[in-house]
């Protein structure tokens, strides 16, 4: 028979037993803590030794760098020197005076053939590539709740980093001595897409995607949306930069729509010389019954837009 233990015993027992269990609780937590420690360490030795907090604090503080955002206003500067140039070359076009491609490389040939071309095509590369970065940074440090909604930021601000880094890249080509046709890469573009599977549908779809765009521009504009990306000015000035923003956005919009057309054109065509750019768009609104009076129009309004572009380079909320 088992001896029986004292009240003082059995508490005494009671005692070390809730010891060992605090005890190993204790011991239990701190190796959990430890080794989440040491898992923090190794994912942080895997990924270089930085965290994505501190990735972002980084990408923040160049994203906000004098130096960058300064570069970045050079970029909306010299994107309204370009549109400037491709609408006086659209109203050369609609009342007969030639005036060359109404597009990108047009704009960017008549800088080169300028005595101080060579700067200026540099300052537009500096600029082009500095906003390009500057939208992918905005990107990724894209503030808001709202998953979805932020999501959708992300991909405008990729998208236009991605235009801004394609126009600079077209600028570099001038500024080393070189040339390039915008209508032809954008047929050439077409073709190679037509030859693949499905290729007739990806380019409606590209096609769709860019009248979609072209619509969005004109909601913005006619929605005064655009006052939101800038500081607007009180008074005669604010009344004029929402007038030619609105002019601007509108204008463009128009042009991108008929760039998407021709592209779902080519598709249904097979003819992927149908395709040729905003060059081929402005050229085929000429072509329309009234269509001088619609490409005035254009020009004028994509003159408006690069004078909006000025605007935003001085207020925009960077």
């Amino acid at each position: 028979m088992r001896p029986r233990l004292s009240s003082d015993s059995r508490r005494s027992a009671h005692r070390r037993r809730g010891g060992e269990s605090e005890s190993e609780s204790a011991k239990g937590l701190f190796t959990r803590g430890f080794n989440s420690h040491l898992s923090a360490r190794a994912r942080s030795q895997y990924t270089g030794g930085v965290t994505t907090s501190e990735a972002k604090n980084v990408a923040g503080d160049a994203k906000n760098s004098p130096a960058l955002q300064t570069l970045a206003r050079v970029g909306f500067a010299v994107l309204g020197l370009l549109h400037l140039l491709i609408g006086a070359i659209a109203i050369n076009i609609a009342v007969g005076s030639g005036g060359g491609k109404a597009d990108q490389s047009g704009a960017l040939g008549q800088l080169a053939s300028n005595p101080a071309g060579s700067v200026i095509l540099w300052v537009i590369v500096a600029g082009l590539f500095a906003l390009g970065v500057w939208m992918l940074l905005s990107a990724l440090l894209m503030p808001g709740s709202d998953p979805k909604r932020k999501w959708m930021n992300r991909i405008s601000d990729v998208s236009k980093a991605i235009v801004y880094f394609a126009i600079g890249g077209t600028a570099l080509t001038f500024a080393l001595g070189g040339s390039a046709d915008s209508s032809s890469s954008s047929s050439s573009a077409s073709a190679q897409l037509l030859a693949a599977p499905g290729g007739v549908v990806l380019l409606t779809l590209v096609g769709a995607i860019v009248v979609v765009i072209g619509g969005y521009f004109i909601y913005k504009g006619a929605s005064r949306a655009f006052t939101e990306e800038l500081t607007v000015p009180a008074g005669k000035a604010g009344r004029a930069t929402i007038a030619v923003g609105m002019t601007g956005y509108i204008a463009k919009g128009v042009s991108l729509m008929v760039v998407g057309i021709l592209i779902i054109g080519a598709a249904i065509t097979a003819d992927p010389t149908k395709s040729s750019g905003l060059d081929g768009a402005l050229k085929a609104l000429a072509g329309l019954p009234f269509g001088v009076v619609i490409l005035l129009a254009v020009g004028a309004g994509l003159i408006a837009y690069g004078a909006y572009c000025f605007v935003r380079a001085r207020r925009a909320r960077l």
